[in-house]
């Protein structure tokens, strides 16, 4: 594992601030000032999850034995086993870093978001099974189809959030926190929305959070090409070649308790964008995807 936070400075005593200009690869300098350490304040973060526990009414997740019949692991295997050989003909996934994925404990798969169809790909080229957010209309659909869809979806993975309240960032950050609490792989797209043009957008904080709350490494990957399949996210997608490449993990563990420093989270995301930049080849915009959207 590489401590990707090397590039803000030497770890400063304990009290002191250092301040340092974060730039980005290929030119890309963010011109923001860096808090690399503060004074710590008493942890008070058991309290605060508590709280959002008892007023947000977070999805109770049961993460059960893969040998379980009734379990969501085991749909996750028959769904590799029946549809994974027509999504492999389909798609042809080349894999790339897998082994860069630890093998066990709380583990953070952090990349970029082309289309609808990267949330289908990724559970299945990860040997461990991948939990991630997704809206909740994805499993609330009725009918034939709408069963069908929340079976697929639940098994692969996804935990249904109301993402659209006012609290639902809160409610998709406590549910992650407690899927790597239980040594869980988390799925995340930092940008947080679908990429509106096949560039890379800035990244929410919320990736920060969660690698500083729960001490989980952070594995960045890059879909590439599943945009070319199903341009805009939408319709059937067609035949052709992804590549999904994973980096080498990256800790930040010199920024302990400092979960709620501004600067420390937006130098944490922005290192963890790099290196999705770097696997994608993307170009690199400093706006948030929703802002681009909207324009």
């Amino acid at each position: 594992m590489r401590d990707k936070d090397h590039c803000f400075g030497p770890h400063p005593p304990h009290g002191d601030t250092v301040f340092a200009r974060a730039t980005l690869p290929g030119g890309f300098a963010r011109g923001r000032v860096i808090a690399a350490c503060r004074r710590r304040e008493p942890d008070v973060r058991e309290t605060v999850t508590r709280e959002y526990r008892t007023h947000l009414h977070l999805p109770v997740i049961h993460l059960v034995d893969p040998l379980n019949p009734e379990g969501s692991l085991s749909r996750l295997a028959l769904i590799k086993a029946v549809l994974g050989p027509i999504l492999r003909l389909m798609f042809r996934p080349r894999v790339e870093g897998a082994e860069n994925i630890p093998g066990t404990g709380p583990v953070i798969l952090a990349g970029n978001h082309l289309t609808f169809i990267d949330s289908m790909i990724l559970p299945l080229v990860t040997n461990r099974p991948v939990y991630f957010i997704g809206k909740d209309e994805y499993v609330t659909g009725k009918g034939l189809k709408g069963r069908l869809m929340a079976w697929f979806f639940t098994g692969v993975g996804m935990i249904p959030v109301d993402r659209d309240g006012g609290r639902g960032g809160v409610a998709a950050l406590m549910t992650g926190r407690r899927i790597l609490d239980d040594g869980r792989v988390f799925g995340i797209y930092p940008e947080g929305t679908r990429s509106p043009d096949g560039r890379l957008y800035r990244g929410r904080t919320g990736i920060a959070r969660l690698t500083l709350m729960t001490g989980a490494p952070v594995v960045p990957f890059a879909m590439i090409g599943t945009d070319k399949l199903q341009p805009g996210g939408k319709g059937v997608p067609r035949p052709g070649k992804v590549t999904v490449r994973f980096g080498e993990a990256m800790e930040f563990s010199r920024y302990d308790g400092m979960d709620r420093d501004r600067y420390v989270l937006r130098a944490v995301t922005d290192s963890v964008m790099t290196e999705v930049m770097l696997l994608s080849g993307q170009e690199y915009v400093d706006m948030y995807a929703t802002k681009a959207k909207a324009a």
